[in-house]
Protein backbone atom coordinates (compact mmCIF):
# COMPACT_ATOMS: atom_id res chain seq x y z
CA UNK A 1 0.00 0.00 0.00
CA UNK A 2 1.82 3.23 -0.57
CA UNK A 3 0.24 6.34 1.28
CA UNK A 4 0.33 10.01 0.91
CA UNK A 5 -0.30 12.84 2.32
CA UNK A 6 -1.80 16.57 0.96
CA UNK A 7 -2.56 19.37 2.69
CA UNK A 8 -6.46 20.39 1.23
CA UNK A 9 -8.43 22.62 2.59
CA UNK A 10 -5.79 23.57 6.15
CA UNK A 11 -6.57 19.82 6.49
CA UNK A 12 -4.16 17.02 5.76
CA UNK A 13 -5.60 14.18 3.88
CA UNK A 14 -4.38 10.55 3.56
CA UNK A 15 -4.54 9.07 0.73
CA UNK A 16 -4.26 5.28 -0.75
CA UNK A 17 -2.60 5.74 -4.18
CA UNK A 18 -2.70 1.93 -4.55
CA UNK A 19 -6.36 2.49 -5.01
CA UNK A 20 -7.56 3.34 -8.55
CA UNK A 21 -8.54 7.15 -9.09
CA UNK A 22 -12.36 7.65 -8.94
CA UNK A 23 -13.30 8.16 -12.53
CA UNK A 24 -15.73 11.14 -10.93
CA UNK A 25 -13.18 13.13 -9.02
CA UNK A 26 -9.62 11.81 -10.30
CA UNK A 27 -8.69 11.25 -6.82
CA UNK A 28 -7.67 7.88 -4.98
CA UNK A 29 -9.11 6.64 -1.78
CA UNK A 30 -9.52 8.93 1.47
CA UNK A 31 -8.19 6.97 4.08
CA UNK A 32 -7.69 9.29 7.03
CA UNK A 33 -8.58 13.14 7.48
CA UNK A 34 -7.39 15.28 10.12
CA UNK A 35 -6.41 18.96 11.28
CA UNK A 36 -2.73 17.67 12.79
CA UNK A 37 -0.97 14.86 12.25
CA UNK A 38 1.43 12.44 14.32
CA UNK A 39 4.50 9.96 13.82
CA UNK A 40 5.38 7.71 16.10
CA UNK A 41 9.12 6.26 15.05
CA UNK A 42 12.38 4.90 16.99
CA UNK A 43 14.48 7.84 17.65
CA UNK A 44 17.80 5.25 17.69
CA UNK A 45 16.82 4.18 13.67
CA UNK A 46 14.28 6.44 12.86
CA UNK A 47 12.32 3.15 11.96
CA UNK A 48 8.53 4.42 11.52
CA UNK A 49 6.08 2.74 13.54
CA UNK A 50 2.55 4.32 13.28
CA UNK A 51 1.14 7.87 11.91
CA UNK A 52 -2.51 9.68 11.88
CA UNK A 53 -4.50 11.37 13.92
CA UNK A 54 -2.62 12.37 16.95
CA UNK A 55 -4.93 11.07 19.66
CA UNK A 56 -4.60 7.51 18.21
CA UNK A 57 -0.99 7.95 18.13
CA UNK A 58 -0.54 8.83 21.25
CA UNK A 59 -2.84 6.19 22.65
CA UNK A 60 -0.71 3.86 20.26
CA UNK A 61 2.69 4.98 21.85
CA UNK A 62 1.46 4.80 25.49
CA UNK A 63 0.41 1.58 24.90
CA UNK A 64 3.56 0.55 23.38
CA UNK A 65 5.62 1.79 25.99
CA UNK A 66 3.53 0.01 28.78
CA UNK A 67 3.80 -3.16 27.19
CA UNK A 68 7.50 -2.73 26.23
CA UNK A 69 8.56 -1.73 30.04
CA UNK A 70 6.35 -4.60 31.36
CA UNK A 71 8.30 -7.23 29.16
CA UNK A 72 12.05 -5.76 30.71
CA UNK A 73 12.54 -3.81 27.44
CA UNK A 74 13.07 -0.06 29.25
CA UNK A 75 15.67 0.83 26.40
CA UNK A 76 13.14 0.29 23.60
CA UNK A 77 10.16 2.02 25.12
CA UNK A 78 12.51 4.81 26.10
CA UNK A 79 13.40 5.28 22.33
CA UNK A 80 9.89 5.43 20.46
CA UNK A 81 9.10 9.20 19.86
CA UNK A 82 5.92 10.84 18.57
CA UNK A 83 6.34 13.81 16.72
CA UNK A 84 2.98 15.54 16.24
CA UNK A 85 1.80 19.29 14.80
CA UNK A 86 1.24 20.94 11.30
CA UNK A 87 4.43 19.39 9.88
CA UNK A 88 5.58 20.14 6.21
CA UNK A 89 3.89 17.17 4.07
CA UNK A 90 6.72 16.66 2.24
CA UNK A 91 8.18 16.16 5.19
CA UNK A 92 5.65 13.75 6.48
CA UNK A 93 5.58 12.11 3.21
CA UNK A 94 9.22 11.55 3.10
CA UNK A 95 8.72 9.44 6.53
CA UNK A 96 6.40 7.30 4.79
CA UNK A 97 8.76 6.82 2.00
CA UNK A 98 12.28 6.42 3.07
CA UNK A 99 13.91 4.44 5.57
CA UNK A 100 14.85 5.87 8.55
CA UNK A 101 13.92 9.21 8.14
CA UNK A 102 11.89 10.27 10.51
CA UNK A 103 15.40 10.53 12.89
CA UNK A 104 16.86 12.89 10.32
CA UNK A 105 13.33 15.08 10.34
CA UNK A 106 13.68 14.90 14.24
CA UNK A 107 17.08 16.47 14.50
CA UNK A 108 15.61 19.42 12.24
CA UNK A 109 12.61 19.77 13.80
CA UNK A 110 13.18 22.70 15.41
CA UNK A 111 13.98 24.37 12.15
CA UNK A 112 11.17 23.22 10.09
CA UNK A 113 8.67 25.66 8.84
CA UNK A 114 4.53 25.27 9.99
CA UNK A 115 3.22 23.22 7.42
CA UNK A 116 -0.19 24.76 6.81
CA UNK A 117 1.34 28.64 6.45
CA UNK A 118 3.56 26.29 3.51
CA UNK A 119 0.51 24.89 1.97
CA UNK A 120 -1.51 28.86 1.88
CA UNK A 121 2.12 29.82 0.26
CA UNK A 122 1.76 27.72 -2.60
CA UNK A 123 -2.05 28.16 -3.53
Amino acid sequence: MTLQYQLKEGNYHLYDLSSPASKVTGEHRLRLRTDTVAIAFDASTGALHEHGNPARIHSWATTARRRLRAAGSLDSANDIVVVSGPLPVDEINKCLRVEGYCRRMFTRLATLPHGKLLGRQAA
